[in-house]
């Protein structure tokens, strides 16, 4: 169903409507799918500067979790990875290449599992796993966020979350590439002021055994990023039968945004040689 409110209209970006609200989603490029799930604190433009390349080749989806840049937060119980096999259904595409980064990545192995045969080859950055026990400095970033949402600062809760997963632990601000920070704070604000509704409706998916996942898989992680992230990728890609881990030396958390020439470069090669 194309979408006719007139958000939709402005941003040319037509939306899958179901009884939950709307899925807004973009489609560039010609040729197999591949669908680029993002992180928890954007939206589909992190990826702005990966997809031209992709293109090329690729049929590129994108799309806006329920909440995040133009779906509004569902009205219901919801699974993510249930929102996903609507849109592919939608679109029209019984296999897909799926990329995934930070929480868009969790999503993706998720759907992986419930759906190993929609699944041609996965790709994941920065993602998390419910079974990490975090570092005291995770656990202080989501506290300090957890107080200034509480306080009604939003401002401060995006300043919080920018500190920690764009600029990251071991870099200063001027290390950073301008206007990065500028592009992210409207997306985490609309992510953060959505957060209650979208975790309070947010079903646990299936669970799952990362050994049955039986696909080219790739883990990426950047070399700037908080250590647990770190951590994580490394216990990916031993767990996935035949995994390949990757490090990006200039990235912090959001690879696609720190270095998005250098995730092209390594992206490519790995989608093309899969079926």
């Amino acid at each position: 169903m194309v979408c006719a409110l007139p958000s939709c209209e402005h941003l040319r970006m037509p939306a899958l409507a179901d009884d939950l609200g709307h899925l807004f989603y973009t489609v560039t490029g010609g040729g197999p799918p591949v669908v680029l799930v993002h992180a928890g604190i954007a939206d589909h433009r992190m990826w702005d500067a990966v997809v031209p390349a992709l293109a090329e080749r690729y049929t590129v989806i994108r799309y806006d979790l329920r909440g995040f840049g133009e779906s509004p937060p569902p009205t219901g119980p919801f699974r993510e990875t249930d929102d996903l096999r609507r849109l592919l259904d939608h679109l029209g595409h019984e296999r897909v290449r799926l990329v995934g980064a930070s929480w868009g990545g969790r999503v993706a192995v998720d759907f992986a599992l419930a759906h190993p045969g929609r699944v041609g080859s996965l790709a994941l950055f920065a993602a998390p796993r419910p079974d990490h026990r975090w570092s005291a400095e995770v656990i202080a970033c989501d506290e300090a966020e957890a107080a200034a949402l509480e306080a009604g600062d939003l401002d401060a809760a995006v300043g919080v979350n920018l500190d920690m997963w764009l600029r990251g632990p071991v870099r200063d601000w001027d290390d950073v590439a301008p206007g990065l920070s500028d592009r992210l704070r409207g997306p985490l604000r609309t992510a953060l002021a959505n957060q209650t509704v979208v975790e309070g409706y947010s079903q646990d998916p299936a669970a799952g055994d990362l050994a049955s996942i039986s696909v080219p898989t790739l883990v990426g992680v950047g070399r700037l990023d908080v250590a647990d992230f770190q951590d994580i990728a490394r216990r990916y890609a031993e767990e996935i039968p035949g995994a390949t881990l990757v490090e990006f030396a200039t990235a912090a958390h959001l690879i696609a945004m720190d270095a998005p020439a250098e995730l092209a470069a390594v992206l490519g090669p790995f989608l093309d040689g899969t079926p």
